[in-house]
């Protein structure tokens, strides 16, 4: 008497049937969702029960419950597990949030000497802790719980993330204050304005550039053998220079020096080169930050004597990336000073001077956007 199947035919539309296809001969899915999309193919196909087990090497009731799921609630459904009640959970809620109320604490005002939690240390105090605190469901806690609990929290008590702080009150007014001189410039150059009574530069000083030199010759890059410098790890230092520079925002042009030093003396000397480039006629206007030498005795001197010739608009404090020039350097440190290496500080101070005349040969116009579109609002 031939097989005659008592369990109804499993009915698989075109679409649903090509997604099984593909799920079976899958390399990246689940073992346990390409081996039922297997059975849920044979069944289709007239394949029996035991046929199916025995081609899977499985055994028949789990071939019978991934058919029974199928005929019940659709074969892509039927392709994971259900969820389930699972085991009753030992730590309680209560002390969970008791767990991540300390890992929100530093170990420190908490008697320990670490600054910060690791999850052993965590899950250590915790279990020494937990019965006098009214949780000893944590007695037995580990690291890779602590983990799973500060995971679902969205607490990394192990990881630090760097905020800055408004210091300044009149950050605000500040901030505008350097917008507008970004959208005057902005109206000159798309000729908008015709301001021939001001120029506008964004200036800063990069202090602290090494003057480093090799003690072994660099080794150049050989095809097929190095692809890369090759440069022995000992060097020596002979000292750091300060780059004062200020970028003229309608030109790119950059006015610079390259100093030992960066104190007043030096930014007096920077002015005075300013004042000898631009005609009498016109202010010039600087956007810079809140550098001691920027308001000091000797700069104040200095611009007394000549009245109406500067204009400088600060920066708040904390607010030295509304400077363009800060891109400028940012550039300088990826690029030009990126490895190099000299035998002195004078030389270093030499090829800055080139690299600058290099950039002034074809001069870049920074165009700022941030903040114009909606300066009225401010």
């Amino acid at each position: 008497m031939p097989f005659k199947r008592t369990r109804p035919e499993l009915q698989l539309k075109p679409d649903v049937k090509e997604q099984l296809k593909r799920i079976s001969k899958s390399r990246s899915e689940k073992a346990s969702r390409v081996e039922r999309a297997k059975m849920l193919l044979n069944y289709c196909e007239g394949v029996s029960v035991n046929s199916i087990a025995r081609q899977l090497s499985t055994n028949r009731p789990k071939v019978d419950r991934c058919i029974d799921k199928a005929l019940q609630i659709g074969a892509i459904a039927a392709l994971d597990d259900l969820p389930r009640a699972g085991k009753p959970p030992k730590i309680t809620p209560e002390a969970k949030s008791w767990l991540v109320s300390l890992a929100c604490m530093k170990p420190k005002e908490l008697g320990y000497a670490s600054e910060l939690w690791t999850n052993r240390s965590l899950a250590e105090h915790a279990r020494i802790h937990c019965i006098k605190a009214g949780h000893p469901s944590l007695g037995k806690i580990n690291r890779g719980t602590v983990s799973k609990i500060l995971s679902k929290s969205s607490v990394r008590p192990h990881k630090i993330s760097y905020y800055l702080d408004r210091r300044d009150p009149e950050f605000d007014s500040k901030m505008v204050q350097v917008l507008h001189v970004y959208k005057q410039v902005s109206m000159i150059k798309d000729n908008s304005a015709d301001d021939l009574s001001s120029v506008y530069l964004s200036y800063d000083e990069k202090p602290g550039i090494q003057a480093i030199s090799n003690i072994a010759p660099d080794l150049p890059p050989v095809p097929g053998k190095h692809p890369t410098v090759s440069r022995d790890y000992e060097y020596k230092r002979h000292g750091t220079v300060s780059f004062l520079a200020g970028i003229d925002l309608v030109t790119g042009h950059v006015h610079h020096m390259v100093t030992d030093r960066h104190r007043s003396l030096e930014f007096v000397t920077f002015l005075r080169l300013l004042d000898i480039c631009y005609p009498d006629d016109v202010t010039i206007r600087i956007v810079l930050d809140n550098h001691s030498a920027h308001v000091s005795k000797e700069t104040r001197l200095y611009l007394s004597s000549v009245p109406n010739r500067f204009d400088f608009i600060f920066t708040p404090k904390h607010g030295s990336w509304l400077n363009i020039i800060e891109s400028f350097f940012a550039k300088m440190a990826k690029t030009f000073l990126r490895g190099i290496r000299v035998n002195s500080k004078d030389e270093l101070k030499d090829r800055i001077t080139n690299w600058v005349g290099e950039i002034n040969a074809f001069p870049v116009v920074f165009n700022w956007k941030y903040g114009l579109d909606s300066l009225n609002e401010l």
